[in-house]
Protein backbone atom coordinates (compact mmCIF):
# COMPACT_ATOMS: atom_id res chain seq x y z
CA UNK A 1 0.00 0.00 0.00
CA UNK A 2 2.85 2.46 0.99
CA UNK A 3 4.73 1.48 -2.30
CA UNK A 4 1.56 2.18 -4.48
CA UNK A 5 0.80 5.98 -2.93
CA UNK A 6 5.08 6.56 -3.32
CA UNK A 7 4.41 5.67 -6.81
CA UNK A 8 1.07 7.72 -7.32
CA UNK A 9 2.61 10.88 -6.15
CA UNK A 10 5.77 10.32 -8.56
CA UNK A 11 3.33 9.91 -11.29
CA UNK A 12 1.30 12.96 -10.17
CA UNK A 13 4.64 14.91 -9.80
CA UNK A 14 5.48 14.22 -13.17
CA UNK A 15 2.74 15.21 -15.10
CA UNK A 16 2.66 18.63 -13.15
CA UNK A 17 6.10 18.73 -14.96
CA UNK A 18 5.39 17.50 -18.06
CA UNK A 19 2.50 20.06 -18.01
CA UNK A 20 4.76 23.03 -16.70
CA UNK A 21 7.05 22.07 -19.55
CA UNK A 22 4.83 20.74 -22.50
CA UNK A 23 5.07 23.34 -24.78
CA UNK A 24 8.53 24.02 -24.36
CA UNK A 25 9.35 20.18 -25.22
CA UNK A 26 7.04 20.47 -28.37
CA UNK A 27 9.01 23.06 -30.03
CA UNK A 28 12.47 21.23 -29.80
CA UNK A 29 14.14 20.96 -32.70
CA UNK A 30 14.02 16.91 -32.14
CA UNK A 31 10.21 16.92 -32.61
CA UNK A 32 9.64 20.02 -34.17
CA UNK A 33 12.42 20.78 -36.97
CA UNK A 34 10.33 20.89 -40.25
CA UNK A 35 13.50 20.07 -42.36
CA UNK A 36 15.54 18.06 -40.23
CA UNK A 37 18.63 16.56 -41.90
CA UNK A 38 18.94 12.82 -42.60
CA UNK A 39 17.87 9.59 -44.01
CA UNK A 40 15.49 6.74 -43.76
CA UNK A 41 11.54 6.46 -42.14
CA UNK A 42 10.83 8.50 -39.68
CA UNK A 43 11.30 7.67 -36.38
CA UNK A 44 8.51 8.34 -33.68
CA UNK A 45 9.62 11.27 -33.26
CA UNK A 46 8.77 12.16 -37.10
CA UNK A 47 12.69 13.02 -37.75
CA UNK A 48 14.61 10.82 -39.78
CA UNK A 49 16.12 7.45 -38.44
CA UNK A 50 19.81 8.25 -39.68
CA UNK A 51 20.60 11.51 -38.75
CA UNK A 52 22.89 13.38 -41.17
CA UNK A 53 26.58 12.60 -40.94
CA UNK A 54 25.60 9.24 -39.35
CA UNK A 55 26.75 5.82 -39.86
CA UNK A 56 24.67 2.71 -38.64
CA UNK A 57 26.84 0.15 -36.42
CA UNK A 58 26.01 -3.19 -34.96
CA UNK A 59 29.53 -2.98 -32.92
CA UNK A 60 28.90 -0.49 -29.60
CA UNK A 61 32.23 1.86 -29.60
CA UNK A 62 34.00 2.39 -26.33
CA UNK A 63 34.55 6.17 -25.37
CA UNK A 64 35.77 7.61 -22.36
CA UNK A 65 38.43 9.94 -20.67
CA UNK A 66 40.51 7.48 -20.43
CA UNK A 67 39.25 6.50 -16.67
CA UNK A 68 36.80 3.71 -16.01
CA UNK A 69 35.04 3.94 -12.75
CA UNK A 70 34.76 0.58 -10.72
CA UNK A 71 31.72 1.14 -8.67
CA UNK A 72 30.40 -1.53 -6.48
CA UNK A 73 26.64 -1.57 -6.85
CA UNK A 74 27.05 -1.61 -3.01
CA UNK A 75 28.91 1.62 -2.78
CA UNK A 76 27.12 3.11 -6.15
CA UNK A 77 24.89 6.64 -4.88
CA UNK A 78 23.31 8.73 -7.34
CA UNK A 79 22.98 12.75 -5.17
CA UNK A 80 20.23 14.58 -6.25
CA UNK A 81 20.00 18.59 -5.71
CA UNK A 82 20.13 22.43 -6.68
CA UNK A 83 17.68 24.21 -7.25
CA UNK A 84 14.89 21.52 -5.46
CA UNK A 85 12.77 21.35 -3.14
CA UNK A 86 13.21 17.97 -1.88
CA UNK A 87 17.28 16.94 -2.62
CA UNK A 88 17.90 13.18 -2.15
CA UNK A 89 20.66 10.80 -2.11
CA UNK A 90 19.57 7.59 -3.56
CA UNK A 91 21.52 4.06 -2.96
CA UNK A 92 21.04 1.67 -5.51
CA UNK A 93 18.08 0.28 -3.48
CA UNK A 94 16.71 3.77 -3.78
CA UNK A 95 17.12 3.88 -7.13
CA UNK A 96 15.96 0.40 -8.51
CA UNK A 97 12.64 1.07 -6.30
CA UNK A 98 11.83 3.35 -8.50
CA UNK A 99 9.43 2.92 -11.40
CA UNK A 100 11.60 0.90 -14.26
CA UNK A 101 10.89 1.70 -17.65
CA UNK A 102 11.76 -0.68 -20.68
CA UNK A 103 12.38 1.83 -24.13
CA UNK A 104 13.87 0.76 -27.38
CA UNK A 105 15.55 4.01 -28.85
CA UNK A 106 18.68 5.15 -31.07
CA UNK A 107 21.77 6.01 -29.74
CA UNK A 108 23.81 8.76 -31.87
CA UNK A 109 27.35 9.45 -31.26
CA UNK A 110 28.97 12.61 -32.06
CA UNK A 111 31.98 10.68 -33.78
CA UNK A 112 29.47 9.88 -36.95
CA UNK A 113 28.09 6.27 -36.01
CA UNK A 114 24.60 5.55 -34.97
CA UNK A 115 23.69 2.46 -33.12
CA UNK A 116 19.63 1.58 -33.84
CA UNK A 117 17.10 -0.12 -32.22
CA UNK A 118 18.93 -0.31 -28.61
CA UNK A 119 16.61 -2.45 -25.47
CA UNK A 120 17.23 -0.47 -22.83
CA UNK A 121 15.59 -1.01 -18.85
CA UNK A 122 16.29 2.38 -16.64
CA UNK A 123 14.73 5.29 -14.85
CA UNK A 124 13.37 8.08 -16.27
CA UNK A 125 14.80 11.93 -15.52
CA UNK A 126 11.39 13.02 -14.93
CA UNK A 127 10.65 10.71 -12.27
CA UNK A 128 13.52 11.08 -10.41
CA UNK A 129 12.63 14.99 -10.46
CA UNK A 130 9.32 14.26 -9.63
CA UNK A 131 10.72 13.09 -6.63
CA UNK A 132 12.81 16.26 -6.01
CA UNK A 133 10.22 18.43 -7.48
CA UNK A 134 12.83 21.52 -9.72
CA UNK A 135 11.67 24.78 -8.02
CA UNK A 136 10.25 27.66 -10.27
CA UNK A 137 13.88 28.95 -10.57
CA UNK A 138 15.64 25.54 -11.98
CA UNK A 139 16.38 26.22 -16.17
CA UNK A 140 19.09 23.31 -16.93
CA UNK A 141 20.32 20.41 -15.11
CA UNK A 142 24.50 19.79 -14.74
CA UNK A 143 24.57 15.81 -14.70
CA UNK A 144 28.96 14.51 -13.12
CA UNK A 145 29.92 11.09 -13.64
CA UNK A 146 31.95 9.00 -11.10
CA UNK A 147 34.93 10.10 -13.91
CA UNK A 148 34.30 14.18 -13.34
CA UNK A 149 32.68 13.95 -16.41
CA UNK A 150 30.10 16.66 -16.86
CA UNK A 151 27.60 17.71 -19.20
CA UNK A 152 24.85 20.24 -19.62
CA UNK A 153 20.69 20.15 -20.53
CA UNK A 154 17.72 21.86 -20.40
CA UNK A 155 14.87 20.94 -18.39
CA UNK A 156 13.01 20.76 -21.77
CA UNK A 157 15.65 18.43 -23.41
CA UNK A 158 15.92 16.45 -19.69
CA UNK A 159 12.28 15.71 -18.80
CA UNK A 160 11.90 14.50 -22.37
CA UNK A 161 10.44 10.31 -21.95
CA UNK A 162 13.10 8.92 -23.45
CA UNK A 163 15.89 10.43 -21.53
CA UNK A 164 16.49 7.64 -19.04
CA UNK A 165 18.79 6.66 -16.33
CA UNK A 166 19.62 2.77 -17.25
CA UNK A 167 21.34 0.04 -16.07
CA UNK A 168 20.59 -2.41 -18.49
CA UNK A 169 21.27 -2.65 -22.21
CA UNK A 170 20.54 -5.41 -25.09
CA UNK A 171 18.97 -7.64 -21.87
CA UNK A 172 22.25 -7.48 -20.17
CA UNK A 173 23.47 -5.25 -16.92
CA UNK A 174 25.46 -2.33 -18.12
CA UNK A 175 29.33 -2.97 -18.65
CA UNK A 176 31.71 -0.70 -16.73
CA UNK A 177 33.02 -0.06 -20.71
CA UNK A 178 29.81 1.63 -21.14
CA UNK A 179 29.12 3.33 -18.33
CA UNK A 180 27.33 0.84 -16.06
CA UNK A 181 26.47 0.33 -13.35
CA UNK A 182 23.90 3.61 -14.81
CA UNK A 183 24.61 5.67 -17.33
CA UNK A 184 21.80 8.31 -18.93
CA UNK A 185 20.63 8.46 -22.52
CA UNK A 186 19.41 10.92 -24.46
CA UNK A 187 18.17 9.26 -27.83
CA UNK A 188 16.90 12.92 -29.41
CA UNK A 189 20.65 14.47 -28.78
CA UNK A 190 23.98 13.34 -29.27
CA UNK A 191 25.18 10.49 -27.08
CA UNK A 192 27.38 12.52 -25.22
CA UNK A 193 24.71 14.45 -23.45
CA UNK A 194 24.31 11.45 -21.35
CA UNK A 195 26.87 10.96 -18.62
CA UNK A 196 28.43 7.74 -17.98
CA UNK A 197 29.26 6.33 -14.61
CA UNK A 198 26.58 9.06 -13.28
CA UNK A 199 26.34 10.02 -9.99
CA UNK A 200 25.20 13.41 -9.65
CA UNK A 201 22.14 15.39 -11.38
CA UNK A 202 22.40 18.93 -10.27
CA UNK A 203 19.15 20.95 -10.85
CA UNK A 204 20.64 24.76 -12.07
CA UNK A 205 18.81 28.21 -12.12
CA UNK A 206 21.00 29.28 -15.75
CA UNK A 207 23.10 27.57 -18.03
CA UNK A 208 26.57 25.73 -16.90
CA UNK A 209 28.60 24.35 -19.99
CA UNK A 210 30.14 20.64 -19.16
CA UNK A 211 33.35 19.04 -20.47
CA UNK A 212 33.17 18.85 -24.39
CA UNK A 213 30.89 22.39 -24.40
CA UNK A 214 33.74 23.87 -22.68
CA UNK A 215 36.00 22.28 -25.45
CA UNK A 216 33.90 23.43 -28.86
CA UNK A 217 31.15 20.72 -28.45
CA UNK A 218 27.64 22.40 -28.99
CA UNK A 219 25.59 23.66 -26.21
CA UNK A 220 22.79 22.05 -27.77
CA UNK A 221 23.59 18.63 -30.31
CA UNK A 222 20.80 18.33 -32.28
CA UNK A 223 21.70 15.40 -34.39
CA UNK A 224 19.19 16.02 -37.20
CA UNK A 225 20.75 19.72 -37.53
CA UNK A 226 24.23 18.08 -37.55
CA UNK A 227 24.91 20.30 -34.32
CA UNK A 228 27.95 19.37 -33.11
CA UNK A 229 29.88 22.31 -32.42
CA UNK A 230 29.43 25.63 -31.09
Amino acid sequence: MEENSKLDKIVEARMKLRARFEQQMAETPSVSDTRPMGSGTPNRHGMPQLPVGQTKTVKWPVLDLGFKPDVPLSKWKLVVDGEVESPVTLTWDDFMALPQTNDVSDFHCVTTWSRMDVPWVGVRLADIAALVMPKPTATHVLCHGYDQYTTNLSLQEALKEDVLLVHTADGKPLERDHGGPVRMITPQLYAWKGSKWISRIQFLPKNQLGFWELRGYSNTAYPWRNDRYS
